[in-house]
């Protein structure tokens, strides 16, 4: 297992592109992008859990019930989301990209990102697919720029992998930056790659991957309407299609990992405003769920996000988390220490405040990566959640969203 370079274009087969249609008044950015498969490609998706979710959501499920994609076109700007005739947008614009292409409009994944409750003119994508499917190239970076809404920085990695012999590759690109939460806080992320395995297994590879990854992530606590994760594999790399349990599928589970595990650390460490990447890592867990109820519950603490701001070591704030999150622990046994690269700093033991150098605290809290170690001693399971500290700018970002 490497890293590589060439983000959902690394894998064979696969080409992108990303322009500017218009959707956007900025000029500058782009706001359609595509992938695409030379061939029909297994085809996986997860998608929010909120009741209230986009019309792409709708007809990607539509169009991927019998497992199989060849594109994915999405747009940023605006979310086509509780629009009366999103369903139709939506649909219109897998026929227009299909008949570019000439493929199947239903082998076709649709996304939307942006503004929500408000009206989406399918003029300028009508106008844009044209211009969008001839520029695909090697131009992962072009498509991960068009998917951003108030993200700083582009999200891509890729792995190159061996099944079986054969050398497989996959890459993913992501946008994420608000509204974000677990299940599922994914925001969009679109994952390629050449290795065969069947539909049903690769849905199975994504749905146990969310579980630890993406799902254990969050920006400010809320689960957006338009959040999908969706995977395309093409088979290209030659090897034996995976349709079981075995070696092979094990390995293709961690090149799945190392492709989702830095998509969700770069996620979190943009966060809206975000000063710090926080990670909070619980161990002595008596299951694998209470280390991740804990996790998550600390990671998605307004008040410990604030405290993390300010490099305050107010640990009391991480035990408060812990004791409403649900999870049966025993809050006489929690030890809780800070970390960064100025150092380990222990807080808290046994549920009760340790003497410690806050001036030591402060120099660790200053650091742009704070990790949380939280043992609640009371077996061997852990967890590891992701996100972000609380800052003045979430507020005047979201203070001024729509204008």
């Amino acid at each position: 297992m490497k890293m590589i370079d060439g983000g959902v274009c690394a894998a064979r087969g696969f080409t992108a592109s990303g322009i500017h249609c218009g959707i956007r008044k900025n000029r500058t950015k782009r706001d359609l992008a595509l992938i695409f498969s030379e061939k029909v490609a297994s085809a996986a998706a997860v998608y929010t859990t909120n009741l209230v979710f986009g019309a792409p959501i709708t007809v990607t499920k539509q169009n991927i019930a019998d497992g199989y994609a060849q594109a994915i076109i999405c747009n940023s700007g605006n979310a086509n989301t509780c629009n009366k005739d999103g369903v139709e947008i939506a649909e219109e614009t897998c026929r227009l990209l299909a008949r570019e292409l000439g493929i199947s409009e239903k082998d076709v994944i649709v996304a939307s990102t942006g503004v929500i409750g408000q009206k989406l003119d399918i003029t300028p994508i009508k106008e844009g697919i044209p211009t969008l499917v001839r520029s695909l190239g090697k131009n992962s970076s072009d498509a991960a720029e068009g998917i951003m809404t108030t993200d700083t920085m582009k999200k891509e990695v890729a792995v190159e992998f061996e099944i079986s012999g054969r050398v497989c590759r996959m890459g993913g690109i992501a946008k994420g930056s608000g509204m974000i939460h677990p299940n599922m806080a994914t925001m969009l992320v679109f994952i390629t790659t050449d290795a065969a395995i069947s539909p049903a297994m690769l849905q199975i590879a994504l749905s146990e991957d969310i579980k630890n990854t993406f799902n254990m992530i969050s920006i400010d606590g809320d689960t957006s309407t338009n959040d999908m994760v969706a995977i395309l594999a093409n088979g290209m790399a030659g090897n034996h299609e995976i349709v079981g349990e075995g070696e092979d599928f094990e390995t293709f589970k961690k090149a799945l990992r190392a492709v989702t595990l830095p998509l969700c650390k770069m996620i979190a460490a943009d966060g809206e405003g975000a000063t710090k990447l926080l990670e909070c890592r619980v161990t002595g867990a008596a299951d694998e769920e209470t280390a991740r109820v804990v996790a998550r519950s600390i990671i998605s603490s307004t008040l410990v996000k604030a405290a993390m701001f300010g490099a305050d070591a107010n640990f009391g704030r991480v035990l408060c988390a812990i004791g409403y999150s649900g999870a049966t622990v025993d809050v006489n046994k929690i030890d809780v220490s800070f970390a960064s690269v100025a150092g380990t700093v222990k807080v808290c033991e046994d549920g009760a405040a340790v003497d410690f150098s806050e001036e030591k605290a402060k120099a660790v809290l200053l650091e742009k990566e704070i990790t949380i170690l939280v043992d609640l001693k009371s077996g061997g399971a852990g967890a590891v959640a992701w996100g972000c500290d609380l800052t003045y700018d979430y507020v005047r970002i979201n203070g001024a969203y729509r204008t």
